[in-house]
């Protein structure tokens, strides 16, 4: 494809992590593609309080570490840091997506082993000393499985693993889906990322940073948020997390003519994929808890705590009057 003029080519499996970091090397200036560095952004909750604490303790040790979180959370940012502020970090670092066609190969006769195998082995060689970040990990087919598994416990490579991957991983290894030895040998420390409707009050802050990288790349003016846009960023349950908010954020950005984004200017995707909000009420036991927790995050506005709970607004006000709400 290459030689027929494709500028770029993005293996299917790793399409959602790729595509826009991609696309970012090719557009012109003017465009609202933002490509993040691989640098933390300043954030204000306590969970990532936590994460950065994490990130210094664990980058201290040379143990191997999955940082797990959903699509769009920042784990490679975190997975980077963990190898900057480490020991290893004069030595080499490499990234490679579980899912793409770098660990695909075939049976390779010359050596008698897979291609895969002598992909995978020359990856720990090249980073002997140092880091492989490996993204994605519940990606991996059981056959790359087994020969992961069978370089870290036979050949003992001097390299230190940290991987990445959405939080299916736990269910995979209970279903026996992933291997549990590997697991254990990757997961000697790990790191949990909320999802963005978990840590509201880090969407200020990241619009913020946002906004002002866009001003700085473009050489436009810094627009800035109001209370309704705000307001409406902090109800919405942002499936793609941190990476949907700097999209929505930007999208704003560039096409309003004004200095201040109110929330006519967002653009919330209409076809995103189902998502565990937190408030989805499925346990008639945590109903009326989840519907307050609703409420408070929607300031009282029914409309928005609906929309969160995912009911109807006539649905909400019976269960109200069922809970005794007011």
């Amino acid at each position: 494809m290459r030689n027929g003029g494709a500028v770029d080519v993005i293996q299917r499996p790793a399409i959602n992590k790729q595509l826009v970091e991609t696309v970012g090397k090719y557009v012109r200036p003017e465009n609202m593609v933002l490509v993040l560095s691989d640098e933390l952004i300043p954030r204000q909750s306590e969970a990532f309080r936590r994460i950065e604490k994490s990130i210094r303790t664990i980058a201290g040790t040379n143990a191997n570490c999955i940082i797990f979180g959903e699509c769009g959370t920042g784990k490679e940012q975190i997975a980077n840091q963990i190898y900057l502020h480490s020991s290893r970090a004069q030595k080499p670092c490499t990234v490679i997506e579980a899912g793409g066609a770098a660990l695909v190969g075939q049976h390779d006769p010359a050596t008698m082993r897979s291609e895969m195998y002598n992909r995978i082995e020359s990856y720990f060689k090249k980073a002997d000393g140092g880091t492989i970040i490996l993204k994605n990990i519940h990606l991996l087919n059981f056959d790359k499985q087994s020969v992961l598994l069978h370089i870290l416990e036979n050949e003992h490579p001097d390299v230190r693993v940290i991987c990445t991957t959405e939080p299916e991983l736990l269910k995979m290894v209970s279903e026996k889906n992933f291997r549990p030895n590997l697991f254990y040998i990757l997961r000697q420390v790990d790191i949990a990322v909320p999802p963005l409707r978990e840590v509201t009050e880090d969407i200020a802050p990241l619009s913020e940073y946002f906004l002002s990288r866009y001003a700085r790349n473009t050489g436009r003016d810094r627009k800035r948020l109001d209370a309704s846009a705000l307001k409406a960023l902090k109800v919405y349950p942002f499936p793609g997390n941190v990476r949907e908010l700097k999209d929505v954020v930007l999208f704003a950005a560039f096409h309003t003519p004004n200095d201040a984004i109110s929330a006519s200017d967002l653009s919330f995707s209409q076809s995103e994929p189902e998502t565990d909000s937190g408030f989805k009420l499925q346990d008639p036991a945590m109903e009326k808890a989840k519907i307050i927790a609703a409420l408070e995050q929607a300031e009282g506005n029914k409309t928005m705590a609906a929309k969160l709970l995912k009911i109807d607004r006539s649905t909400l006000y019976v269960k109200m009057r069922h809970y005794g709400l007011k």
